[in-house]
């Protein structure tokens, strides 16, 4: 654990110590603390569980609460770099409450850490000193750890936040099925939730869209689970989507191109677990293709200047460049679009990049400086100053929340 310096653990050890009261051990890949004294080192099967537990960190994107001895909790955050695991923090343990708040009996701990190893004085000493938690308290400190840690460090969680949003997709989906389920649900869902669908992403409201269609894929995947009916669904209900918005909103006919991409991408989803993930991908492209291409439109010339800002929106566009491509002046374009839209183009241009930003910082490895490059920004400082007036966070700070 080279990397991670003497410094950023003991500040790190430092502000989790004055918020909690407790301590953290950092625990290279072979399953050994390396900063301080470990106590539980001494048991026989302490490195082989560790290991499971940062694996299983990873795996779900999210700290992992396990118990080294009955009743005796602790949990342990896998330590990555855009998808480089270094190793894990563990908190030092506290004893898990029982139902009325107090600690449960603590015979079948003792016995468990001398079987293992720990000498019988040693034991009843480790247990004496742990405080008393509920798992909720748990919980929120053990998260609360994980962001300390990745906003002291700069470190970018790729691959865990990848897991961590796959592992709540799926997650929302079985419980979707198993409400199917209970309430006796039809194998066919009605055509009326696509419309209700379609109506939330013109609203911009995005989790209950999500939620619409997580119910939409629990009823299809109840009618057949096999994998090529699913796709076929998927592609239909995509095609639907685009086909609707069109119909209310000419202007929308960008999103046909679009289209064809998202059904290229379903129809190469070799299980239903990608296939899920691409086409909520493919939604959250889709609502803010509905945004950008059908927010307040009524002039086509008007349309085509927000098309070409959408465009071009990497290179050093000119007001006048826009107005060129539309055919007017540029003072009758600015007029038009602050007409039209109530923003202006250059508030377009800002919203436009920093909204393709989000998207580079959710799902790729670029750093912060690449990402402002990628979406047309010379000046990291500007950037950063557009980012936290659009999004009321940094690049880097939103990267960590997702």
């Amino acid at each position: 654990m080279a990397i991670l310096s003497k410094r950023l653990m003991t500040d790190v050890d430092r502000a989790y110590r004055k918020s909690h009261g407790l301590r953290v051990h950092f625990m290279d890949l072979s399953g050994v603390v390396v900063n301080m004294k470990d106590e539980l080192a001494v048991l026989s099967n302490t490195r082989r569980r560790r290991n499971y537990a940062l694996q299983q960190s990873i795996d779900r994107g999210e700290p992992y609460l396990f118990r080294p001895a009955p009743d005796v909790v602790t949990w342990v955050i896998g330590l990555e770099d855009r998808r480089r695991i270094h190793g894990a923090m563990l908190s030092t343990e506290v004893l898990a409450a029982d139902i009325d708040g107090a600690a449960s009996p603590l015979t079948v701990s003792h016995e468990y850490l001398v079987r293992h190893g720990m000498a019988p004085h040693q034991a009843t000493d480790f247990l004496a000193g742990l405080p008393v938690w509920p798992e909720a308290r748990m919980v929120a400190t053990a998260a609360e750890l994980m962001r300390l840690f990745y906003d002291m460090s700069g470190w970018q969680p790729t691959l865990s936040e990848e897991n961590r949003i796959r592992a709540r997709q799926q997650a929302q989906f079985q419980q979707a099925i198993e409400h199917q389920k209970a309430q006796g649900a039809e194998a066919l869902y009605t055509f009326e939730k696509e419309r209700v669908l379609l109506a939330n992403i013109r609203s911009g409201s995005r989790n209950d869209a999500r939620r619409i269609l997580n119910e939409m894929l629990a009823t299809i995947y109840l009618s057949s689970p096999q994998l090529v009916v699913l796709r076929a669904r998927t592609v239909e209900l995509m095609s639907y989507l685009t086909r609707a918005a069109i119909e209310d909103n000419p202007l929308l006919e960008p999103l046909m191109a679009r289209n064809h991409t998202w059904t290229e991408r379903l129809i190469a989803a070799t299980d239903f677990e990608s296939l899920s993930e691409l086409l909520m991908t493919s939604l959250d492209e889709f609502i803010d293709g509905v945004y950008l291409h059908g927010v307040n439109r009524s002039n086509k010339k008007v349309s085509r200047a927000l098309d070409y800002l959408s465009r071009h929106h990497a290179e050093p566009v000119k007001l006048k460049d826009v107005a060129d491509h539309v055919g007017l002046s540029t003072f009758r374009l600015s007029h038009l679009v602050k007409d039209y839209t109530g923003s202006t183009v250059l508030q377009h241009l800002q919203q436009i990049r920093i909204q393709q930003a989000r998207h580079l910082l959710e799902r790729t490895e670029l750093s912060c400086t690449e990402v402002a490059y990628e979406v047309g920004y010379g000046d990291q400082s500007y950037f950063i100053k557009h980012f936290r007036r659009l999004t009321g966070t940094t690049p880097a700070r939103y990267r960590h929340a997702r």
